[in-house]
């Protein structure tokens, strides 16, 4: 397969009749399209890092994730595609057979190693870092979820490929990577809002920022929803089951249950509660 990411990734208006009351207009950036394997966010994440890694000559990508990481596997396929030894240090102990995300990235060529949880915990201090560097020799250091500074330059590129004016974009967040840089790149009076999929998302506040400041600017254009995460991450509820199979039904659209759902559901819930504004032109991302 040939490693052609589809950027500009589409969008496309979205007309549901249960948001006509609100008199809001929804739109989707379809960056789950922008490759099957590397899609949305994290082909924006890692596009910089991977520039990077090839101009300091290095040969291979070390990064952490949890057993069911995303960017674990768009790192694994990345690395295929582009021709980086790849290795994925995994929060917790091995559990065999391995699960469908880690043996799709051990297909992909990743080697992986695991880190106990305290230890994973330490994961970005100087000790532990060196510690990988001896036994793995050199690599390039990809954060968690792929989010630094070169990450926001890449997410800081989606607004403005949008081709139409619009006042809010809305994202699913995790490590806060995405909802920093899309707002690094929005025009004057436009908003963000990130969707927490995890409990207790108010952290999120402080790493935005601090995500920001790394990269060397500060925004105030942006918020945090954290009402919608649905008991934690990666945890679901009968509610959200119906809410995706309904989306799916109406619109021939599966939603990632991890994140995208839980965005989407937000969206829907603000918009009947009058939260946004009659006549609010919104664009969700939808990143697979």
């Amino acid at each position: 397969m040939a490693f052609e990411p589809r950027v500009p990734s589409p969008v496309t208006e979205l007309v549901d009749e249960r948001l006509t009351p609100s008199g809001v207009r929804l739109y989707l950036k379809r960056d789950d399209l922008i490759h099957p394997e590397v899609r949305g966010n994290k082909w924006r994440k890692l596009k910089y890092n991977l520039a990077a890694a090839s101009e300091q000559s290095h040969h291979t990508l070390l990064t952490f994730g949890g057993a069911y990481s995303n960017h674990i596997g768009a790192t694994a396929a990345a690395g295929h595609h582009l021709g980086f030894a790849t290795i994925g240090v995994i929060r917790g102990e091995e559990h065999l057979p391995l699960n469908p995300v880690l043996a799709y990235a051990v297909e992909r060529g990743m080697r992986l190693v695991y880190l106990d949880r305290a230890m994973y915990r330490a994961k970005t201090d100087p000790a532990v870092v060196e510690d990988l560097r001896r036994r793995f020799g050199d690599f390039y250091l990809l954060p968690e979820g792929g989010s630094n500074a070169l990450a926001l330059r890449g997410c800081s590129e989606l607004p403005p490929e949008i081709p139409f004016a619009y006042d809010l974009i809305c994202c699913a967040s995790g490590t806060g990577g995405t909802l920093a840089g899309i707002a690094l790149g929005l025009g004057e009076g436009q908003r963000a809002i990130g969707f927490s999929a995890l409990k207790g998302g108010d952290f999120l506040v402080g790493e935005v920022r601090r995500l920001q400041a790394e990269y060397g600017r500060v925004t105030d254009n942006w918020s945090i929803e954290t009402a919608f995460h649905f008991g934690g991450y990666a945890r679901r509820t009968a509610e959200l089951e119906d809410f995706v199979r309904d989306f799916e039904d109406r619109h021939g659209l599966t939603l990632g249950r991890v994140y995208v759902a839980k965005m989407m559901y937000g969206i829907f819930a603000l918009a009947r509660q009058g939260r946004f504004p009659r006549g609010t032109v919104i664009v969700a991302v939808v990143t697979g």
